[in-house]
């Protein structure tokens, strides 16, 4: 293995620390420092570079993400093995075509601007609600509710049938994690077991009533293509719950770490409301110094070399976005949170065919969320008590309790 200077530490993501979870930056600088391409007990690589990452991301011929050979150990003949192995995200051409080609057709640049006016509504609802309480948790109150909200929108939830999401998309995410416990694996397969039989009834009715495929994505991935290219009826229920993972996790952790951040780093709080243009800018970072997102996933389908390590085909990899982030060869400063920070060229969205299809609507749900909350309490400041999860895939709070006004 390939190693810089000291000998690189320990390192197993199937056995980590509570201090890991509370702060893993200084083991990921370790890695990068020492071990770039470290081999784990388990015989695969764990990755730290930006440019090696970047490299992963864009040649998806030598690294696949379908996971089908990878995840049966894992989870055996389950739902939730079905689910992660029929997702968008998980798999190669044909089928991630296909479905990224459908679900962006749904989210062109026009469809996102015209939830803007929506998304503020929400927030300032969100907002008014949390001016009547001297104290809130901000995950539940307000970052958890805004990407429910709008993704039940794009797939045409009625409202009134909202309340299970977030349970189940929790439950069927942490299976994601590099270990699982009795209890999460059957949490997470019946979330995927009582999702599937939902939205079977709800495709049923959106059949019968369709909506407008320009905005609404479910009635889009039902009609397919104008060539006549459908989604299977498998892949049709899976990728609605990918949509619904995918667009809420990541932003309700993107939503909680900045507002944590802002309140950290006060200094970088006041800049913003003297120049609240600079809010583009401060999402940006906020993905790159806490990515929602921490590590990806991919396999060798060819041999291939990552500087300097040989890797046989069947290679399993992790890619450790968080570390790569924070990489001195493509940050100046990285360990700095600047919310003016220009380039920012951060893979908190991955990069190449699989960069992140929703990227723009989760842009403009941070922007929103964010500018408006700070405007709006410009003294706000975390209390104790506030809990991270303890994971090592998704960064974020499970409860973030504030002070939001005196």
């Amino acid at each position: 293995m390939a190693t810089l200077g000291n000998k690189p530490p320990p390192f197993d993501l199937r056995h980590l620390t509570p201090e890991f979870f509370a702060d893993p930056y200084p083991v990921y600088r370790q890695l990068r420092e020492a071990a770039p391409v470290c081999l784990m007990p388990d015989g695969s690589y764990f990755l730290t570079r930006h440019r090696d990452l970047d490299e992963v991301y864009r040649d998806t011929k030598t690294y696949s993400s379908d996971k089908k050979i990878e995840f049966l150990p894992k989870y055996g003949d389950t739902p939730l093995y079905e689910h992660h192995t029929t997702s968008l995200v998980f798999n190669d051409p044909p089928l991630h075509t296909r479905v990224r080609r459908l679900i962006a057709g749904a989210l062109t640049p026009r469809a996102i601007a015209d939830m803007e006016g929506g998304l503020i509504a929400l927030v300032d609802q969100l907002l008014d609600n949390l001016e009547d309480k001297r104290e809130a948790d901000l995950i539940e109150f307000f970052a958890s509710a805004i990407p429910v909200e709008i993704i039940g929108n794009l797939l045409g939830v009625p409202r009134e049938e909202r309340g299970p999401l977030r349970e189940w998309s929790l439950a069927i995410l942490i299976g994601l994690e590099p270990t699982l416990t009795p209890v999460q694996e059957a949490r997470g397969n019946a979330a995927v077991t009582e999702f599937l039989t939902y939205l079977d009834d709800l495709v049923a009715r959106r059949r019968a009533q369709p909506g407008d495929p320009s905005r609404d994505v479910l009635t889009r991935l039902i009609q397919g293509e104008a060539d006549g290219e459908k989604l299977t009826s498998k892949e049709l229920l899976h990728n609605c719950i990918f949509l619904l993972n995918a667009g809420h996790e990541t932003t309700t952790n993107l939503i909680g770490n900045g507002l944590e951040l802002l309140a950290r780093y006060r200094q970088q709080r006041q800049r913003l409301l003297a120049e609240p243009h600079l809010i583009m800018s401060a999402v940006e970072e906020i993905l790159r110094f806490e990515s929602s997102n921490q590590i990806g996933n991919r396999m060798t389908a060819l041999p291939a070399e990552l500087s300097g390590v040989k890797m046989p085909a069947g290679t399993r990899i992790t890619l450790c976005i968080a570390a790569a982030n924070r990489d001195p060869e493509q940050f100046a400063d990285p360990e700095v949170f600047d919310i003016a920070r220009t380039p920012n060229r951060h893979l908190a969205f991955g990069a190449g065919p699989h960069v992140c299809v929703g990227l723009s609507l989760a842009r403009l749900e941070g922007r929103i969320a964010l500018g408006r909350f700070v405007k709006r309490f410009p003294d706000y400041e975390i209390l104790p008590g506030a809990v991270r999860g303890q994971r090592a895939r998704f960064r974020g709070f499970q409860t973030l309790p504030a002070r939001v006004r005196t």
